[in-house]
């Protein structure tokens, strides 16, 4: 039987050479980047691409020259990160453990953005009470766990 695979191993073999062809090794630095630079920033800008520098010249220890990271930046926010690059940098680098990153260029643009999902309605509990009943007739766990919860998907939504 076939071992059986997270999907962050899946995926970065789909999304690997997309986010290659934009100059970054790893999708992590888009799933990081909250952490690295705060959510207040994260709100407001987004890595978009890292250039690397055309001529490969290498330090005393054997890594290449750091390149310039692009970031999509929402209007008025720009002057506030512009500031703030040298921070963003430093917690870049130190995220990565080198300096990987010596400047940002900005490009004011709307963001993309996932869109949110509406917070669940709340259920009148005698409604939830008959869902519970209609599926307590049920032996097997993990398919009555699933009945109830789409019932009250369904109930939640008329």
């Amino acid at each position: 039987m076939a071992r059986v695979k997270p999907l962050s191993e899946l995926i970065e073999g789909c999304i690997g050479p997309a986010f290659a062809a934009q100059g970054f090794a790893s999708s992590d630095i888009l799933a990081a980047w909250p952490d690295i630079v705060g959510a207040r920033l994260a709100g407001a800008c987004q890595p978009v691409k890292l250039e690397w520098p055309r001529r490969a010249r290498r330090d005393a220890e054997g890594r290449p020259e750091p390149g310039t990271l692009i970031v999509r930046v929402e209007g008025a926010f720009a002057l506030e990160l512009q500031h703030l690059a040298p921070v963003v940098i430093q917690r870049v680098n130190a995220h990565y453990g080198w300096a990987c990153i010596g400047k940002i260029v900005l490009r004011q643009d709307r963001l993309h953005r996932a869109s949110r999902r509406a917070p669940p309605k709340t259920l009148d509990p005698a409604r939830r009470g008959e869902v519970a009943l209609a599926v307590a007739r049920i032996e097997e766990e993990r398919l009555r766990d699933a009945l109830d919860r789409l019932g009250i998907a369904v109930v939640a939504q008329r």
